[in-house]
């Protein structure tokens, strides 16, 4: 699953966002690429689980494509 998050401006957004990600799912692969705001994540968890625990950590995601 991909996500675009636009307010994700810097390593402490980026570790921040990665964080969340493994509450829900710690064995989830995680990459960001900060320059396109984009996050791709290979995770058992429902994308909707995911999407949820970013927008509650302040990271409002929207699908990528």
């Amino acid at each position: 699953m991909q996500f675009q998050i636009d307010n994700m401006a810097c390593g402490g957004c980026a570790r921040s966002v990665t964080k969340a990600i493994h509450s829900v799912d710690p064995q989830a692969k995680v990459d960001i690429d900060l320059a396109l705001k984009r996050v791709s994540v290979v995770s058992s968890a429902d994308e909707s689980a995911v999407a949820a625990v970013l927008e509650d950590g302040g990271y409002p995601p929207r699908r990528a494509t």
